[in-house]
């Protein structure tokens, strides 16, 4: 009988017994939280993992406890990439490519919340540009490296319940700026992304999911001010807070353990695939906007003209 799990689950429990030696993963963001630890539970069960970070310095600080624990044939090696620079992304991709070395699994881990209003070095709003159109053109490009059989775990929120994305003003152009709504855009967006890019792979057995890694009192949360946090904990009242092996738990579930005809196409949250629930009083579940297809497909092309490019993956 397979295992099941649940939101007090670590990554180590989801991974007990499980080898992934001979596996190749890429995670972005791992100078800090959830990508540390997701690096860490990936190595020590022998995966090659390739981690992207803005700052190598600093990931290579916040790594170096990781190497101690790696399983033989577990490594780590790191690429820079400042996900709200497309120059700095496609640099990335470029050079992973000419590397010709392919992947078993792509986890879109790295991301920014509720920051004040901001550009990305191309002109887009500031969480939309990173946490979503960075993600979408690196892991687009990327996916001629993928094996057969992989996957893409993309990290959105119970945050995407907060607002739609809005196809006709992305970048808050006519729309008043808030900074919790802009980080809901974004995160329905990547899961939008992982429905239309399922949709487009399947066929060749990969598959992609968006995850919820539950509330996680990391670096991420840097801009949460009291008034920040206020209509939130109006809306859901107190927060109950996951530690960050508990954070990662679904990732790597969705990523190694689940079976992919589950979980391809989904939203996942505690380590199993989330239910669709539009009642805006209850947190758990998916909004029913954030998994549809049309949605999804009027967001890539909405996401090709932003970033002038057309990926032709199908």
């Amino acid at each position: 009988m397979a295992k099941t799990f649940d939101a007090e689950s670590t990554t180590d429990e989801v991974l007990e017994g499980v080898d992934l030696t001979g596996k190749r993963v890429l995670v972005t963001g791992v100078s800090a939280g959830l990508g540390v630890e997701t690096v860490r539970t990936l190595v020590a069960h022998g995966a090659t993992v390739v981690g992207t970070a803005r700052d190598l310095s600093k990931a290579r600080r916040a790594l170096a406890e990781v190497f101690p624990h790696a399983a033989k044939g577990g490594t780590i090696d790191l690429v820079e990439m400042d996900l709200a620079s497309l120059k700095s992304v496609r640099k990335a991709a470029a050079e992973l490519i000419a590397q010709a070395r392919p992947f078993d699994v792509i986890i879109a881990n790295a991301g920014v919340m509720a920051c004040p209003q901001g550009k990305t070095a191309d002109g887009f709003e500031t969480q939309f540009g990173t946490n979503h159109l960075g993600h979408f053109v690196f892991i687009n490009k990327l996916v001629p490296l993928l094996k057969p059989g992989g996957r893409i775990v993309t990290l959105s929120s119970a945050g995407h319940q907060l607002s739609d994305v809005n196809i006709d003003d992305p970048n808050f152009l006519k729309t008043e700026y808030s900074p919790f709504p802009a980080y809901g855009r974004s995160k329905t967006a990547n899961i939008l992304y992982a429905v239309a890019l399922d949709r487009r792979l399947k066929a060749r057995g990969i598959r992609a999911t968006a995850v919820h890694p539950g509330g996680i009192q990391t670096e991420l949360g840097r801009h949460l001010t009291p008034e920040i946090m206020a209509p939130m904990r109006a809306r859901w009242g107190n927060i109950k807070f996951k530690n960050i092996p508990q954070g990662t738990a679904t990732s790597v579930w969705s990523g190694f353990v689940a079976p992919a005809e589950a979980v391809g196409g989904h939203y996942c949250e505690d380590c199993h695939v989330a239910e669709v629930n539009d009642d805006p009083a209850s947190r758990p579940g998916v909004r029913s906007y954030a998994v549809n297809p049309e949605r999804a497909e009027a967001l890539w092309r909405k996401s090709e003209e932003m970033v002038g490019e057309r990926f032709s993956l199908d």
